[in-house]
């Protein structure tokens, strides 16, 4: 049984978190993010700490207990360092260039991509091949970065393809010819 829920958050410097009847606002040094507490989750705050607490010990109430306190763990981190996906592009002929709100991928397609940037994400590109996705709210970060990475996800034979920075892609053999 999982006692996510339970941990106590410790605030950062610089991070505030009010409560405004189901709504909580976290504020800091990068931005502000907003999430409204579901029904029998509760929120109090001490001098640096944050806790979260059920009122009761229904199963619902269990699972969103810890999926509440991650996700105003995941917005206090957000607010204060901030979240990064790096993504590679492997591949002959294959770039990425940022061209005002769209990021354009030529990803060896009869066609360019022009995958919009959503508000509040910065993307950068080095090389031509590295993508750096920079943010402050993971969910969005982690999405962006997937949907770039699904337009043409690494293949086994040869490697081409968008890839996370940290992947590894398992190469599989090819055909061989034999008698």
């Amino acid at each position: 049984m999982s006692r996510v829920g339970l941990k106590p958050i410790s605030l950062p410097e610089k991070v505030a978190v009010k409560l405004d009847g189901r709504s909580v606002t976290v504020e800091g040094p990068k931005g502000k993010l907003d999430y409204t507490l579901p029904e029998g989750i509760d929120l109090k705050t001490d001098d640096n700490t944050v806790t979260i607490s059920r009122a009761t010990e229904q199963s619902k109430h269990k699972a969103l207990h810890g999926t509440a306190r991650s996700l105003i763990n995941n917005m206090i981190t957000g607010v204060s360092t901030g979240f990064v996906k790096d993504l590679e592009i492997h591949g002959v002929g294959m770039r990425a260039a940022v061209k005002g709100k769209d990021l354009d991928l030529s990803l060896g397609k009869s066609h360019p991509i022009l995958q919009p940037i959503p508000d509040g994400l910065t993307v950068t590109v080095a090389d031509n091949t590295k993508i750096k996705v920079e943010g402050i709210d993971k969910q969005v970060v982690g999405q962006f970065a997937a949907e770039v990475r699904g337009y043409y996800p690494p293949e086994p034979y040869k490697g081409k393809g968008v890839r996370y920075a940290d992947e590894r892609v398992r190469r599989k053999e090819g055909k061989s010819v034999g008698k």
